[in-house]
């Protein structure tokens, strides 16, 4: 048994045709896309193969840090889309989403932009199987009440993993 670990850049993100977050790049060449802190806002990674994908929940790891905080809580939240090629008779521009999973981390303190990293359990799978495409949207929930954090969270990279068996 093996993890199969996919890392997902900011750079393939698209943005939601409307309230995407916006894209960025730091001084030191750091890329990050800002997730603003009172409105919902979306990406979508379009394009990802669940090669090898045996069985079992999927984990999506967050690396995520604050633009100016340091104190309060932010929440983040995926949801997929998983389509067979060959089988499925869905459109590749009109997929359904699977009820989206949520996580809240809290910031640690201190120091506004240190790397924190948390991640999210992805249990509703959509009838994943292996070698079908995934459609991952990627949220902050500034709009709910427990996302307490200001300012911009900064979302560094994901990674997403699960079992080959």
């Amino acid at each position: 048994m093996a993890t199969v670990k996919i890392p997902l850049d900011v750079t393939q993100a698209v943005p939601a045709s409307s309230n995407g977050p916006q894209f960025n790049v730091a001084a030191n060449g750091t890329r990050y896309l800002a997730f603003d802190a009172a409105t919902e806002e979306t990406c979508i990674f379009p394009y990802i193969i669940a090669q090898s994908y045996g069985s079992g929940n999927l984990t999506l790891n967050v690396f995520w840090a604050a633009a100016l905080a340091t104190a309060g809580d932010v929440i983040w939240g995926c949801a997929i889309a998983a389509q067979t090629p060959n089988t499925d008779s869905e459109a590749a521009d009109s997929y359904g989403l699977a009820t989206a999973q949520t996580v809240t981390d809290t910031h640690l303190g201190t120091t506004a932009s240190r790397v924190h990293q948390t991640a999210i359990t992805i249990s509703n799978l959509d009838s994943l199987a292996a070698d079908d495409r995934i459609v991952l949207s990627f949220y902050r929930d500034a709009d709910a009440a427990g996302d307490t954090m200001t300012g911009d969270a900064w979302l560094l990279a994901l990674e997403l993993t699960y079992s080959d068996t």
